[in-house]
């Protein structure tokens, strides 16, 4: 078990996270793992702890003191999440086209990994958010173009352009999950961590925040361990001595972007996964606008089967001849779960 926070962010405007193709019509509703560790590491700067930080994370050779899920859509109480690919989507279905649905709940994650079956007649798929939804309930967000105009004062000359946003419904958000090594690096970077992400509200995280986007209210953190605080069904399962992995093997649902380090043992043969490659530009006080190298990572919903748990790296992405490294985090944020649902 890991000492975790689970952290929800209710936004204060219009939220921007591009996607992989930088078309500016398009966007992104997760806010990946790579880009808030980011972030927070920016945060970290401002608070006087960044060279211990990258020492306890990106330059730790025993592994990550701290890892970072991605960031996904809630709505109340109800947490959205990237599925597990190896069981998602079910069967084909007459009444929900259950394919449409890139978000789920995650008590229903937890529920079919149980064993629980699955009711048609409960689920529909909200089209603008692509959440699998209570029957007759709206999703979460809906993603909206927003137009500005570029004004030469001098010439005269207006360029008009469009940005995709997403806007969230009251009562929405985003949540995820920091999780610790151990009880002593929660005792250390806990606070530090909350400090952060509270700074970062102000600030704003994606894109477009000189126009105000991207900042929310303080954040709710609910303390707890992984992967109890998520999966409570699935984590007493195996508790209980359930046949839940091989002795030598385990299924791992990744919460987060992934990028393996030297001593994980993946079985790249097996599980269910998908991988992208990150690429973006440095923002530094060092100097701006370069491209970072890019980075083939494994995607969240993706199912590892690995011989033991999987930890991840950070890269060194920063163009040749940088100054100092730029960190791509490929922690994994992982949760286990039951063998067969790996097939």
């Amino acid at each position: 078990m890991s000492p975790a926070l689970l952290g929800k962010v209710a936004p204060l405007g219009p939220w921007r996270s591009g996607t992989d193709s930088g078309d500016r019509a398009r966007v992104d509703p997760i806010y990946h793992s790579d880009s808030l560790y980011s972030a927070v590491t920016g945060a970290m700067a401002d608070l006087g702890e960044l060279d211990a930080w990258l020492e306890a994370t990106a330059r730790s050779a025993a592994g990550a003191a701290v890892r970072f899920s991605s960031c996904f859509p809630f709505s109340d109480q109800t947490l959205f999440v990237t599925p597990p690919r190896s069981f998602w989507p079910p069967p084909l279905s007459s009444k929900v086209r259950w394919k449409g649905a890139r978000f789920v709940p995650l008590t229903l994650v937890d529920g079919l990994l149980s064993g629980d079956p699955l009711d048609e007649e409960r689920w529909a798929v909200d089209g603008s958010s692509e959440c699998l939804v209570e029957s007759g309930a709206s999703g979460p967000f809906c993603v909206a173009l927003r137009s500005s105009a570029a004004v030469d004062r001098l010439g005269g000359a207006v360029a008009v352009h469009s940005t995709a946003a997403v806007e969230f419904a009251t009562g929405a958000g985003l949540w995820a999950v920091v999780a610790f090594s151990d009880e002593a690096a929660a005792a250390r970077w806990r606070a530090p961590v909350e400090s952060a992400l509270r700074l970062l509200g102000d600030s704003g995280l994606g894109g477009e925040r000189s126009r105000g986007w991207g900042r929310y209210e303080t954040p709710e953190f609910i303390e707890g361990t992984l992967p109890e605080l998520l999966l409570p069904r699935v984590a007493g399962a195996a508790a209980v001595g359930t046949d839940f992995w091989e002795p030598l093997e385990r299924a791992w649902w990744l919460l987060s972007l992934f990028a393996p380090a030297g001593q994980d043992s993946i079985y790249w043969e097996r599980g269910n996964y998908n991988v992208v490659a990150r690429g973006g530009r440095v923002l530094s006080r060092a100097g701006s606008g370069q491209l970072k190298k890019a980075l083939t990572m494994v995607t969240e919903g993706s199912v590892l089967v690995a011989r033991g748990d999987v930890r991840g790296a950070a890269a060194d992405v920063a163009p040749d001849g940088f100054p100092h490294p730029v960190y791509r985090a490929g922690f994994a944020l992982a949760l286990p779960i039951p063998m067969q649902a790996a097939a």
